[in-house]
């Protein structure tokens, strides 16, 4: 007796996320959601949620007014910390989440929308009214809730149309899909009944009706004309203008006033890209230590982390750009001071004086240079410090701190008993101390500590061993407790310091 074939209609069919179970974080995200009964779905790029899953592009959650409230204790529950944009691409109803996942040491972006905001990339100008019928749709999968994919397919045309076809769009070259949309494109009209995509159109969005839904559908096939696509494109603009944000007619001037800006910013000013901040306010992130620590593998590391998402800087305290001023007092030093005597001691030690209470030029001159340094690290501290107060966040690699005194620190105390006689050296001193005065404590400060032997051993070759066993055993010896730095133990392997480094910023941020 043959088998019997039971049909399930494919918006009933669970849809798979794939084999990979997702980071933690996501995973239990997920499961609050569902058992506190929140309203939601993974809304677009479905064919991809193992991506989504691991972290490795945006959660675009799609979740139901009624319940925000709800959702968004829930996401404080679990670590997550909001962001915002730069102020041109802040959009009503959508807003930017971060968490931390502790095992991978990921951060997890959600995007979360309570409204379907869809169009260019520069404006994204025109809302979907269709966001509770959309989730009304969705069904569990084996992570996320997903809509069914005659919706999807249904707004993934649209919003390729708003994106590509419209004469601004393909003007400025942008007139394709990329590889990934032409694979979404396959994967959604492969799994979409054709007629319930045109009911889900003529029951959810009749202000775009059927017939120029079935245009704009046309329009993402291969070998489709360029004046039939902008016409297309023009159209759909119009049956949107009562949902666009601004007039159909101006939003094209300003997807090219932005476009045009965003590229002399980049190409002609060679400025970065910025990105979103977190919303309870930017950071000073100084990471000290001593030789061995560590300490530039750890800033290296913490930028590449936070920087995918985040605007974030990152600078060396120890080594601060060169001012005018600097750059002329090295160029005297380099240019035949330098040669004034001889060193008799190694290049890590302090320059011997001459006899009496003369100070010579060649160490007067290296006074000069500590002094300049101080203030080339005060100017790179009120750079940083500005950057944070707008909301960025910045990793220092070194910062002068009054606990240690080998490193960063005022130098004026390696003029072994002149600062008293000299008046010369005492106007150098109290100028390089007001410069550190200036410069307060980070807002997260990280000390990696190792035991000197070890910092000797990872060192080998590059400085004196007796300059680096100094400089390490003072931060090793340093009692830390009564102040707010996070002492870590650098000794350990490489992958479980980074992580305790990751956890205690994502805390203190």
């Amino acid at each position: 007796m043959p088998q019997e074939v039971v049909v399930v209609p494919r918006h009933a069919q669970p849809i798979d996320g794939g084999s990979d179970p997702g980071l933690e974080l996501v995973r239990r995200l997920c499961q609050t959601l569902s058992t506190e009964g929140v309203d939601y779905c993974h809304w677009k790029s479905n064919e991809a949620l193992d991506r989504s899953a691991r972290a490795e592009s945006d959660l675009d959650l799609l979740v139901s007014r009624r319940h925000a409230h709800r959702f968004e204790e829930i996401i404080r529950s679990l670590g997550f910390k909001d962001g915002s944009p730069p102020s041109k691409k802040q959009l009503p109803g959508v807003f930017h989440s971060y968490g931390l996942d502790q095992a991978s040491g990921k951060v997890v972006h959600l995007h979360v929308h309570y409204r379907l905001v869809v169009g260019d990339d520069m404006t994204k100008n025109y809302r979907l009214p269709l966001e509770e019928a959309y989730l009304a749709s969705a069904r569990q999968g084996s992570l996320f809730r997903v809509p069914a994919p005659e919706f999807e397919l249904v707004v993934f045309v649209l919003r390729m149309v708003l994106k590509h076809w419209t004469w601004d769009a393909i003007l400025t070259l942008k007139g394709s899909l990329s590889a990934g949309e032409a694979r979404e494109l396959a994967y959604l009209s492969g799994r979409a009944d054709a007629e319930q995509a045109r009911r889900v159109v003529r029951e959810h969005l009749a202000i775009v009706g059927p017939n120029l839904w079935e245009r704009c559908r046309r329009s993402l096939e291969p070998g489709t004309s360029g004046s039939f696509r902008v016409r297309t494109a023009y159209g759909l603009e119009r049956s949107l203008a009562a949902q666009a944000g601004r007039p159909p007619g101006l939003d094209p001037f300003v997807r090219v006033w932005r476009r045009v800006r965003v590229a002399f910013r980049r190409h002609v000013l060679h400025r970065r890209r910025t990105r979103s901040r977190l919303d309870n306010g930017g950071a000073l992130i100084a990471v000290v230590g001593g030789d061995g620590a560590g300490k530039s593998t750890a800033v290296d590391e913490v930028y590449r982390w936070l920087s995918n998402d985040l605007d974030v800087v990152k600078i060396h305290l120890g080594k601060p750009p060169r001012s005018t001023m600097s750059s002329v007092v090295h160029g005297a030093w380099r240019g035949g001071i330098r040669g004034v005597g001889r060193r008799s001691a190694s290049a890590h030690e302090p320059t011997p004086l001459p006899d009496g209470d003369r100070i010579g030029v060649r160490a007067l001159v290296k006074l000069v240079r500590k002094v300049m340094t101080s203030r080339d690290r005060y100017l790179s501290y009120v750079r940083a410090r500005r950057f944070a107060s707008e909301g960025g966040i910045v990793v220092a690699d070194r910062f002068p701190v009054p606990q240690v005194t080998l490193m960063d620190g005022p130098a004026t105390f390696w003029v072994p008993g002149l600062r008293d006689r000299s008046k010369t050296v005492e106007l150098l001193a109290r100028l390089e101390g007001r410069y550190y005065e200036k410069i307060t404590s980070p807002d997260v400060l990280i000390v990696l500590r190792v035991h000197p032997d070890v910092a000797v051993q990872r060192r080998h070759g590059s400085e004196g061993a007796d300059f680096v066993h100094r400089r390490a055993d003072e931060v090793w010896r340093l009692d830390w407790s009564g102040t707010p730095a996070i002492v870590i133990d650098a000794g350990r392997p490489k992958d479980d310091v980074l992580a305790e480094v990751k956890a205690a910023i994502w805390e203190a941020l």
